[in-house]
């Protein structure tokens, strides 16, 4: 059985939109940074050490939480961005890690790192919600 290729144009196509999302993503994580370096008091003009009331501190310290969950979840897309861009690369991209067919252009589109057709992906979510009854 001849291997099959998603064509020239195709490729070219989700590089571009995988370039611009790592791009797009490593300026948020830079933007993040740098509000997360300015922090809440500096920006407010209140540069001394102790919060003014322990419901500052509390909602500084829930923003900071909040920051670094965005943070990771940016950074864990920007894994599967680069992983995606390897499989473009060797020629493994598009298609269905389980059933091996071709993911549908319109997925990739929205999710350019999508290794599972959304056949497949239903089947695995089924799967985890039984396993976790």
């Amino acid at each position: 059985m001849a291997k099959k290729k998603i064509s020239a144009e195709k490729l070219k196509f989700f590089e571009e939109l995988i370039l611009a999302e790592l791009k797009e993503s490593m300026a948020y994580i830079e933007s993040m940074n740098k509000d997360q370096s300015v922090g809440s008091r500096e920006s407010s003009g209140d540069l001394s050490s102790y919060a003014y009331h322990q419901a500052d501190q509390g909602s500084d310290t829930q923003y900071m939480e909040h920051t670094v969950k965005m943070m990771e979840t940016e950074r864990e897309k920007i894994r599967k961005l680069n992983d995606a861009m390897r499989r473009l690369q060797d020629g493994h991209f598009g298609f269905c890690e389980m059933c091996g067919e071709e993911i549908p252009v319109a997925r990739l589109q929205i999710i350019p790192y999508a290794t599972l057709c959304i056949d497949c992906k239903e089947k695995m979510e089924t799967k985890k919600r039984k396993q976790r009854r």
